[in-house]
């Protein structure tokens, strides 16, 4: 069995502030109704087109969503760590479920754009994610390397612990995964054999650290319709574009039973969970494509 979630799109260039945030609120609706088993939004800033941002957004979508685990990425560089701890425990009492925070180092763009010198991104992830970890336990903390912090606390803290997925691809953010955190998130634009490779390298990198391997999460954006041609068809403008870069054969197209089949595939691979995000912009398609998961998961169980 494995786990189904959702990323829902923040960024809508094509329609009012108002309708963008209303289809974020919807498709977690949806999401719900449909059985699906985790809740994420993104992180971006400084963008040229709307993109509508992690924490507030999340707060609004919890109404919607009930008590399953929920979160957000965080590309931790461009994050002060008591104001993300601060906003996180925040988050946390706002629903029943557990929180996870996906996270991630980032690009020099959003860095030059906030003030952070991104050459020290990876030394900045880390520390980030050790300060988290103490004042989420309730810790005083310095830090003198970054933020300058003294005897730095939050309250409240969390009252369960936050999980925590790494998204990493290159081979030693793959074995960093494997050290730090509770899990790892794989790249969207993996191919199948990609996917499998690199599912392996985080397997091995446990069993290297002799620590129990974490979850394996991958990211698919996906497109679902009652026919394979049907949610080709609908695809076809988005591929010919170039999707966000992702090769074809890394996205989810396709009826109930064809995306059953490649989620079978991911969890022979080692995958214990997929988290998908819309392909589509037209808000029907995406409710759509919601809505069909709850018959993918049905598939996966019987």
């Amino acid at each position: 069995m494995i786990n189904i979630g959702i990323s829902v799109s923040s960024s809508y260039p094509e329609v009012s502030p108002q309708t963008a945030a209303s289809w974020m609120v919807a498709r977690a609706r949806e999401a719900r109704q449909a059985g699906l088993d985790t809740l994420f939004v993104g992180d971006h800033h400084a963008t040229s087109s709307p993109y509508y941002q992690n924490n507030v957004m999340l707060a609004r979508m919890l109404a919607e969503w009930g008590d399953k685990p929920f979160g957000a990425l965080y590309l931790l560089p461009l994050w002060h760590p008591v104001l993300l701890a601060e906003q996180i425990a925040s988050l946390s009492a706002l629903a029943e479920g557990p929180f996870v925070m996906q996270c991630g180092l980032g690009d020099t763009r959003q860095g030059l754009a906030m003030g952070i010198d991104m050459r020290d991104r990876v030394a900045r992830f880390t520390a980030v994610l050790r300060t988290l970890r103490a004042l989420w336990r309730g810790d005083q903390v310095d830090e003198d390397r970054f933020w300058g912090l003294s005897k730095a606390q939050i309250s409240p803290i969390p009252d369960s612990s936050v999980d925590v997925w790494v998204g990493a691809t290159a081979p030693p953010a793959i074995a960093r995964a494997a050290r730090l955190p509770e899990g790892w998130l794989a790249s969207p634009a993996l191919t199948p054999n990609e996917a499998g490779a690199d599912c392996g390298l985080y397997q091995n990198a446990c069993h290297a650290l002799d620590r129990q391997q974490g979850v394996t999460a991958i990211r698919r954006d996906i497109l679902l319709a009652e026919t394979g041609g049907a949610a080709r068809e609908r695809a076809a403008p988005y591929i010919a574009k170039g999707y966000r870069g992702i090769p074809e054969q890394a996205l989810m197209i396709g009826s109930v039973e064809e995306v059953t089949a490649s989620m079978r595939s991911l969890a022979a691979q080692g995958y214990s969970d997929v988290i998908v995000r819309n392909i589509s912009a037209d808000q029907s398609e995406c409710l759509e494509t919601i809505a069909l998961l709850a018959d993918v998961k049905a598939n996966l169980v019987g």
